[in-house]
Formats: structure tokens, sequence, C-alpha cells
């Protein structure tokens, strides 16, 4: 197995036990207190639905006080869909606490024509985020 593939879960993880253990504020305030927490491979797959429900709580402790940066492949006009879209009622109040005050950088492959995706890469299934 993928060693990055295994660190990716290693957060999820974390705070899915920290629910059944009675310490899941302590550990959601270990991601809420960097200055900078960089979100890579933002939304490579989608999100279950206990991460859907740690994502706006992480943001909201966050907001104002500290710097996130989201690294995603999908434009951020496919955001939305990802995280349930029209599915799930919490994919718009995510969005909404990420857009708020964000500043968006697209960056472009320097060469087209031998860009892979990171999905490619690392050999996932396109099914598994669509």
């Amino acid at each position: 197995m993928n060693l990055r593939k295994n660190l990716d879960t290693i957060a999820p993880l974390l705070l899915e036990l920290a629910r059944f253990d009675g310490t899941y504020r302590k550990v959601l305030a270990k991601y809420a207190n960097p200055i900078v927490l960089i979100l890579d491979e933002w939304l490579l797959l989608k999100p279950t639905e206990a991460e859907q429900h740690d994502i706006p709580e992480l943001l909201h402790r966050r907001r104002k006080k500290s710097s996130t940066i989201f690294c995603s492949q999908y434009e951020s006009d496919g955001w939305y869909d990802q995280p349930g879209g029209d599915d799930s009622p919490l994919a718009e109040a995510i969005l909404d606490r990420i857009k708020h005050d964000a500043y968006k950088i697209n960056i472009v492959p320097v060469d087209p024509a031998n860009y892979r995706a990171m999905r490619e890469v690392y050999g996932l299934d396109l099914a598994m985020s669509e």
C-alpha cells in the first residue's frame, strides 16, 4: 500500500477514534492551532459523513486566527459535488466557510502534453471520487 495514501488517512482516523474515547475536542484542537494548515489533495476522495461534520467545525475554529491552504486538482466550481452536492446538507456549509475569505490561485501545468493527475499517479479509481 502506498505510504502517502496511509498518511492521508491518519487525520480522519484520529478524529474518528477520538469520538469514541472522549478526546475529540483535544484532537480537533491540534488541527485548529497551527498558524498555517495545508490540506493537500483536497477532495481527491469524497469525505465520509463523519469527515463532512469535522470540516466545518475545524474551519470555524481556524477562522480569523490562522490560514488554511487547500490544494486540489479540481476547479473550485466542482468542489460542491465532491462532499455530496445536493445529497449532503453540509456541502454548502463547508464551501461557504472556505470561499468567504479565500484567495484563489490556479496553477497550470508547464507541459500540458505530459500532465498527469494525482489520481492517475496514485492509481486511484476515478469512480471513488465521483
